[in-house]
C-alpha cells in the first residue's frame, strides 16, 4: 500500500467520522476508536524514528558495524510495517461494514431510502444508454395505523418484517427491493415496462395477502396497495418517483389491496 492508498482511506474514515448521519452508528464507535489507535501508531512510529536515529549515532560511536545496523533497524522497521498493515485492514473492514449498514433498514435487513436512491439512479443510468425500459413500483401497507393502536407497535414491526420477505419472495431475482420509510416500499424492476411489471406487482400483492400473522389470538390481516410507473424517456428519477406515488394513492383512493398503473 502506497502514501496516497493509506491518505485515501484516512480521508474516508474521517469523513465518515464526521457525518452526522452515522453519530448514533454502533460500527461508527467502533471505527472512532480503532482510528484513534491507528493514529497513536503514527505517533510512536515517529518516536521509534526519532529513537533509531539517535541510535545511529550510539552505533557509530560503539563502531557497530554498518552491516549491523542496517539489519537491526530493518527488522524494526518491518514489525512496524505488518503492525501498520493489520490496522489499515481492520480500517478497511470497519469502513466497509459501515458503508453496509448505512443502506440497510435496521428492522426488516433490506436496503433502506439511501440504497434504494443510489440504485435507482444506477438503474436509470442504464436504461437510458441501452435504451431499454425500467419501471418502478410503490407500495403502502393498508391500514398500517390501525394495527399498531391495535395491537403494538411490536405486531407492527414483526408485520413489516414479513413483508419485506413477501415482497422478496414475489419480485425477480435482478429485481430490488427496499423500504422507503414508514409503511412504505419500493421495487425497482430493470428491463420491463408497466404491463410486465404489473404482474410481478399482483404476485407480491398475493403474498402480502397471504401471510398468517397473529398477534395474541387474532390473526392479522395484512394487504397493500401498488403504484406503478415505467420511465419515460429523458424522465428524471424524481419524476418517476412522483408519477409512482400518484398511482399508488390512486390505488388506495380505490378500495386499497389493489394497483394503479400511472398513465
Amino acid at each position: 500500500m502506497n502514501v496516497r492508498d493509506e491518505d485515501h482511506i484516512e480521508l474516508r474514515v474521517e469523513t465518515l467520522l464526521a457525518d452526522p448521519e452515522y453519530q448514533d452508528n454502533p460500527l461508527r464507535f467502533a471505527l472512532d476508536e480503532l482510528y484513534a489507535e491507528f493514529r497513536g501508531l503514527l505517533r510512536q512510529i515517529d518516536r521509534i524514528t526519532r529513537i533509531s536515529d539517535r541510535y545511529q549515532s550510539v552505533s557509530i560511536a560503539e563502531k557497530l558495524s554498518v552491516t549491523d545496523r542496517y539489519h537491526k533497524q530493518l527488522r524494526q522497521l518491518e514489525k512496524i510495517a505488518r503492525i501498520s498493515d493489520r490496522y489499515q485492514s481492520m480500517m478497511r473492514d470497519l469502513n466497509e461494514a459501515l458503508k453496509e449498514a448505512s443502506t440497510r433498514d435496521a428492522l426488516t435487513g433490506i436496503g433502506n431510502r439511501r440504497m434504494l436512491m443510489e440504485r435507482v439512479k444506477i438503474e436509470v443510468g442504464r436504461a437510458e444508454r441501452m435504451e431499454r425500459p425500467m419501471t418502478l413500483a410503490l407500495l403502502d401497507v393498508d391500514r398500517f395505523k390501525a394495527v399498531n393502536d391495535a395491537h403494538g407497535h411490536e405486531a407492527g414491526d414483526k408485520a413489516l418484517i414479513e413483508i419485506a420477505r413477501a415482497i422478496e419472495s414475489g419480485i425477480r431475482d435482478y429485481d430490488i427491493c427496499g423500504r422507503w420509510g414508514g409503511e412504505e416500499f419500493m421495487v425497482i424492476m430493470p428491463e420491463i415496462g408497466a404491463t410486465e411489471a404489473a404482474a410481478v406487482v399482483e404476485r407480491v400483492r398475493n403474498a402480502i395477502a397471504g401471510l398468517n400473522l397473529v398477534a395474541g389470538d387474532i390473526s392479522l390481516e395484512l394487504s397493500a396497495s401498488f403504484g406503478i410507473a415505467e420511465r419515460r424517456n429523458g424522465e428524471s428519477v424524481s419524476d418517476t418517483i412522483k408519477r409512482a406515488d400518484a398511482a399508488l394513492f390512486d390505488a388506495k383512493r380505490g378500495g386499497r389491496n389493489r394497483y394503479e398503473v400511472a398513465p
